[in-house]
């Protein structure tokens, strides 16, 4: 059993009960960073290991059995879920906060570099879905702080759909979307404590349509 092996294996359990992995740090009553990247190794180069403390509380918080957890240790697909195993595949994930960085989008939106982490889900059709891990309360009550997305660029847009944009200017939000002419695009916050947003098309760069979110 290797390191990477056990923390691969607690982001795919994440991942199978639609939670990131400081979602499921969270409903196990853990410190929300204690499963995050920058704590498994540490300061002075070494490998850092969950606690069987901690693999014990993450399991009973979302009912999964031990054996369920060694099997994604070895690599298995995915717990079974009707006797039926779940085909995942891993996707690019990253910080939302993170997401107007260089590097991590191509011109045409798509995830590229090899800074992104991974999460394991079930299969969506489209290649170039990347997940973003939620910060701050401006989507609340639908998206809140450490709540997974999935966005996919080839899935069409319309009115209502809750999205992520990116501006030519680098910023990066997740939105409801209002509006869009062949002249403007204005997008919502579901919280009224925080604006909306209306831009002139050649302003923004893509958006991409959230298809799935952990709860």
């Amino acid at each position: 059993m290797r390191h990477d092996d056990v923390w691969r294996a607690l982001d795919a359990l994440a991942a199978e009960y639609g939670l990131s992995a400081s979602g499921l740090a969270r409903k196990a009553g853990l410190d929300p960073t204690a499963f995050n990247p920058s704590k498994r190794i540490g300061v002075d180069g070494r490998a850092r290991w969950p606690s069987t403390e901690s693999i014990a509380k993450v399991l009973d918080a979302v009912g999964a059995r031990m054996e369920d957890f060694a099997a994604l240790v070895t690599g298995a697909a995915a717990i079974s879920r009707g006797g039926r195993p779940v085909v995942n595949r891993r996707i690019p994930l990253i910080g939302l906060a993170q997401a107007g960085g260089e590097g991590y989008f191509d011109d045409g939106g798509y995830p590229v570099g090899g800074s992104w982490d991974e999460i394991s889900l079930p299969e969506i059709g489209d290649p170039n879905a990347y997940a973003l891990e939620i910060s701050g309360d401006s989507m609340e009550p639908v998206f809140r702080d450490g709540d997974v997305v999935i966005v996919s660029p080839a899935a069409p847009v319309r009115r209502g759909d809750r999205v992520v944009v990116r501006t030519r200017r680098g910023e990066v939000m997740a939105k409801e979307l209002r509006r869009h002419s062949a002249k403007r695009i204005d997008v919502a916050s579901l919280n009224p404590a925080h604006p909306s947003y209306s831009f002139e098309l050649p302003d923004i760069a893509w958006v991409h349509r959230i298809v799935w979110a952990s709860q």
